[in-house]
């Protein structure tokens, strides 16, 4: 619901000046924003690690069991939490920047990679990856291409009414942090890190602020604690309330810079998604699921 009130006056999808709100060319509904362009790590990589040489890729089976054509590099057995999203906005599915081209990427693209980063160095133990700060200047080979179809006014004004979704900051912890071949833990304590990790953030949003986007969903971190690899660590069988806390001032800190971005960064509009929250709902209220 957040999504669609970030959007209610969006009326045309990009490059398709006489679309109206209510085509269905899009997911088969309503397309309530002209494109939705995503930033991430394996939770919603759409198979951008194919190709590269990595040990995070997800192109094979049990992955896709339940999505349409098998397996396509998502981290998934169906769909993925964008391409719900895309479908509630009445998108079609997003490409893969690695497969996305012509007409194909005025719905938007889909830049994520598995085990990728805020810091470049992030995932390292994986390989190929492709880190944040790479993703945004795909996003600019994007741009650019479709300026010089387009013309830089109609695509400027289109940019400004799309989503930039961006869920980072995961792997910077998991296999970066917490890894034991990495110094980054031995540098830093759970606060600093944050503040390093969230100032490169900052700088990297308004990177994309000044190519053009203005409306962002930044997701925050869930409990990692809780996930199967961190579960796997624990001989107590139980979450690692230790990790959970470890991200805590990440999620404190993205929500300051939001406010931030906000007041400083004219007709930009950030949005925060309390994952962890969700999470804790979840397992609190779970008969209401």
């Amino acid at each position: 619901m957040l999504l669609l009130l970030l959007l209610m006056n969006d009326k045309v999808a990009l490059g398709q000046d006489g679309d109206p709100v209510g085509s269905t060319q899009g997911g088969g509904g309503r397309e309530m924003v002209p494109a939705l362009f995503i930033f991430g790590d394996s939770l919603i990589d759409n198979g951008n690690n194919n190709n590269l040489p990595s040990f995070a890729k997800a192109n094979y089976y049990p992955y896709g069991i339940d999505f349409n054509g098998g397996p396509t590099g998502r981290f998934s057995s169906g769909y993925t939490m964008v391409d719900e999203i895309a479908e509630l906005l009445g998108l079609p599915l997003i490409p893969a920047y690695s497969e996305a081209s012509g007409a194909q990427v005025l719905h938007g693209v889909n830049y994520a990679s598995a085990a990728a980063g805020i810091l470049d160095i992030t995932g390292r133990n994986f390989v190929g990856r492709i880190p944040f700060d790479q993703q945004i200047r795909n996003f600019q080979n994007t741009l650019d291409q479709v300026t010089d179809n387009l013309g830089a006014s109609d695509v400027s004004n289109a940019i400004a009414r799309c989503i930039f979704f961006v869920g980072m900051g995961s792997n910077d912890y998991l296999n970066n942090y917490l890894m034991p071949n990495y110094n980054t833990k031995n540098q830093y304590n759970a606060q600093q890190y944050a503040d390093l990790l969230v100032s490169e953030y900052s700088r990297q949003l308004t990177t994309l602020y000044n190519l053009g986007a203005r409306k962002f969903v930044l997701s925050g971190l869930g409990r990692m604690g809780c996930i199967p690899s961190i579960l796997a660590q624990n001989q107590m069988d139980r979450c690692s309330e230790e990790v959970n806390q470890l991200v805590m001032p990440f999620n404190a800190n993205v929500k300051t810079v939001i406010n931030n971005l906000n007041a400083n960064l004219p007709g930009a509009r950030f949005t925060f998604i309390d994952i962890a929250r969700m999470f804790e709902d979840l397992l609190t209220n779970y008969r209401s699921y």
